[in-house]
């Protein structure tokens, strides 16, 4: 039999796979919100000249292309009755592939995750789980899978329920794959250790991990694997790696990434000597990338050298002189309080701090979104209550490492009064003067619900005692801090908020307390913000406040839903919902749409924008920036 012949060859040598379908079919033209894996039926030609690509490139395995054709992740697209089309389809067009180029070529069956968590972090229950598994694994076994690949998975309760499928399913090879941040866990916290320990007690070909980052964080998380699967089950376990080619960079529309292909040849050797039997890319590798690893794996069998890569990223130290410019000379206004005073459109983006003590990450986003046009970025702390380096840390890194200015989420839950004022001091030593004042999101909601989240004073108050206190050289008491701090401080706004009158009181008081600027909630109605706005300036006077208006491009129809049921003080009109429902495949694209032109109507009432990207993807918001900038959104 075909797998049996596969695990022989395993244990005799390593083994190349492929790279990324989907970022082929991106450079074909397919958007992201289209749905990969129906395009076997649609359009089987280009899947299948991909897969020749990857066969002519070298690779010993071939994935299918249908990562996502499971029945809840279809749905999305009204398929899910077609998964066993879609599975078979998928299988027909890799070994079509084989056969045109070599025919002794492995078809591995790609299932990815559900795309919602199983219980109990979800509303899918691990039997439902197993049953969906089933359904796409029976599909592609019965369609002549030689194997199974599980990939990218990130609970593993879920890839649990899918080896369980795989196992009652078929006697298919299993390779179980996991995906890892820089911090080297999944973003539900598994770390390699844990993976190895839990995915061991399956017995699957292979275990390891794809996506995740670039070669050099899979190879430590394949150490890190078979150190723990050694200790644990006294063997050390066959291991699969497929790293991303980096991580990815906009540039105009597109998106690419950097890692080329003589470094992935470069780490061939490194995954070899760590055990590693089954090789391939993942996200931005091509069959370029499979062809430079093809080359070292045949020098390694030849028992040859190796060329070295010809391009490694490498991080240079900024000089003393831009690093002076970068933390800044208090007696000068921050960029912001320069922008704003001179009536320029201020761009500002939401960036989350890291997981992890790595920053390299969080600097590259900032650095895309410099080189789209952001006037600065804000540095979110302790978003929703999770787990992650402190804002402040981040924010020093990002005007360091990316050489804009940042504004500090800073939080009043969770720190007493001596601590706020300790961290104010430290901002201002790091060069971070831009501080945004908030009450923080309730530890009941995050990682640790048992936190304690008191607090010694609240935003309008911490914004009065930085502006009449810490500004003019004195702490909370009184007493001389020494030289003067020059922070510029933000507030929170609704310019859609449900009781008006509320609202319109907080603000003032806001205002009367100091604050120099106002970052807003996501506004989906124009037409109510036009109204709020009015309704502040009957009650007070002429609102002089710069406000930067939130705007967050919707991802899907779920993603509305979501915000207008669950999230308090967000408007969300049903119209936006139904232009969602009727975009199809194309709900970012719309979403981002949307975004656009809310900005559009209410440019002329607001001094700037602050995007809050939905679900890390930046790319979207640098693409959005770039039409800003460029003039592309007046006022409606």
């Amino acid at each position: 039999m075909a797998h049996q012949n596969l695990l022989e060859r395993l244990a005799e040598r390593p083994l190349l796979a492929d790279g990324a379908m989907g970022t082929m079919l991106y450079a074909r033209g397919f958007d992201f919100d289209e749905c990969y894996d129906a395009l076997n039926l649609s359009h089987p030609e280009v899947v299948l000249d991909i897969h020749r690509q990857y066969a002519a490139a070298g690779a010993d395995v071939l994935e299918t292309n249908t990562f996502g054709a499971n029945a809840l992740r279809l749905a999305e697209w009204n398929l899910e009755g077609s998964v066993a089309e879609i599975a078979a389809r998928g299988v027909e067009l890799a070994r079509q592939a084989a056969r045109d180029v070599r025919p002794d070529i492995y078809i591995a069956g790609a299932v990815g995750p559900l795309g919602t968590n199983v219980a109990p972090l979800g509303s899918v229950s691990r039997d439902e789980a197993y049953r969906i598994f089933y359904e796409q694994i029976a599909a592609l076994a019965e369609a002549g899978a030689d194997l199974l690949i599980l990939e990218t998975f990130s609970d593993l309760a879920e890839i649990e329920e899918a080896l369980r499928a795989a196992q009652d399913a078929c006697d298919l090879p299993v390779i179980a794959q996991m995906t890892f941040n820089r911090d080297q866990r999944t973003v539900l916290g598994v770390t390699p250790q844990q993976a190895a320990h839990v995915l061991e007690k399956w017995r699957p070909a292979l275990i390891g991990a794809n996506c995740s980052t670039g070669p050099r964080g899979v190879l430590e998380v394949m150490r890190q694997m078979a150190a723990a699967a050694k200790t644990m089950h006294g063997h050390a376990p066959a291991l699969s790696a497929m790293p991303n080619a980096g991580f990815p960079e906009a540039r105009g529309s597109r998106v690419f990434y950097p890692a080329t292909p003589e470094y992935f040849a470069d780490y061939t050797r490194h995954f070899i000597e760590a055990g590693v039997r089954l090789v391939g890319g993942c996200c931005g590798t091509t069959p370029a990338h499979v062809r430079a690893m093809r080359a070292a794996f045949d020098a390694l069998t030849a028992g040859a050298a190796i060329p070295a890569a010809i391009s490694k990223v490498e991080v240079h130290p900024l000089p003393v002189e831009r690093r002076a410019h970068v933390s800044g000379d208090s007696s000068i206004p921050t960029t912001l309080a320069q922008a704003l005073a001179e009536g320029r459109f201020v761009t500002t983006v939401e960036v989350e701090p890291p997981k992890s003590a790595d920053t390299l990450a969080i600097e590259e986003t900032a650095r895309l979104l410099k080189e789209a046009g952001a006037t600065v970025l804000d540095i979110s702390d302790i978003p929703m209550a999770r787990m992650r380096m402190t804002g402040l840390a981040a924010a020093h890194r990002v005007q360091l490492g990316a050489e804009i200015e940042t504004v500090l989420h800073f939080p009043v839950r969770g720190r007493n009064l001596l601590r706020v004022q300790g961290d104010l001091l430290a901002a201002h030593a790091l060069g971070v003067r831009n501080i945004f004042v908030t009450m923080g999101d309730p530890t009941r909601i995050g990682d640790y619900p048992q936190a304690n989240d008191n607090h010694d004073i609240v935003p309008t108050g911490l914004v009065q005692m930085i502006k009449e206190r810490f500004n003019s050289g004195l702490d909370g008491l009184g007493t001389s801090i020494g030289k003067p701090c020059s922070f510029f401080v933000g507030v929170a706004a609704n310019l859609t908020p449900t009781d008006f009158e509320k609202e319109a009181k907080l603000l003032k008081k806001k205002i009367e307390c100091g604050a120099d600027f106002a970052l807003t909630q996501p506004v989906f109605d124009a037409t109510v913000a036009r109204e709020f706005i009015a309704y502040y300036e009957r009650a007070f006077g002429k609102l002089t406040l710069p406000i930067l208006a939130g705007i967050l491009p919707l991802a899907s129809v779920r993603h509305a839903q979501f915000l207008r049921n669950e999230v308090p003080g967000v408007v969300m009109p049903e119209r936006i919902v139904q232009r969602l429902e009727a975009a199809g495949t194309k709900t970012r694209t719309e979403g981002a749409r949307i975004a656009l032109e809310i900005l559009a109507d209410i440019r002329d009432l607001v001094q700037g924008v602050y995007f809050i990207p939905a679900f890390g993807r930046y790319d979207i918001v640098a693409r959005l920036i770039q039409q800003v900038v460029t003039g592309q959104i007046q006022s409606s």
